[in-house]
């Protein structure tokens, strides 16, 4: 397992979601956006499944996978990989499901308030319909790949 700096256990907890990359039965790259309900210093990211399908699949068969995000405003991102199990559902700790849900109602109240502030009259909140948590996907990192452009990274 490769450690996680401060700066990308940040970076990673202040992203919506994250890109999940896994490898499907033809050898092609299946991506899925999904939530991040936690990261460990020590280089493990636990990422929530609502549904299960190609990922899920995907995962029961090869369990080499990425996470990437980019912070499209300050030009960043990571991408780390590793090898993932699944964490069915009914062996997941009260306190995992309890910081998903409190994600999900940050995130709410975050487009809450934005729609408030720019005086939209939006009523759909997409994470609210969300379904319950499936199975959680626990990933051992074992690279890490910095997406931040080298003159970026410079200043």
């Amino acid at each position: 397992m490769k450690e996680l700096s401060n700066d990308i256990i940040n970076f990673f907890n202040k992203q919506g979601f994250v890109i999940v990359s896994t490898i499907d039965s033809q050898g092609f790259i299946h991506c899925s956006a999904k939530g991040i309900a936690g990261i460990e210093k020590e280089g493990k990211i636990y990422v929530i499944d609502l549904y299960r399908g190609g990922t899920f699949n995907n995962l029961k068969n090869n369990p080499v996978v990425s996470i990437t995000a980019v912070d499209e405003k300050h030009f960043t991102g990571y991408t780390l990989k590793g090898r993932a199990r699944i964490v069915e559902k009914e062996r997941l700790g009260q306190d995992i499901i309890r910081e998903w849900e409190e994600r999900v109602v940050k995130r709410i109240s975050q487009r809450l308030i934005k729609n408030i502030q720019e005086e939209k009259k939006n009523s759909h909140h997409p994470e609210a319909e969300l379904p319950p948590v499936q199975y959680l996907i626990e990933i051992e990192v074992e690279n890490i790949v910095d997406l931040t452009p080298a003159h970026i990274k410079r200043r």
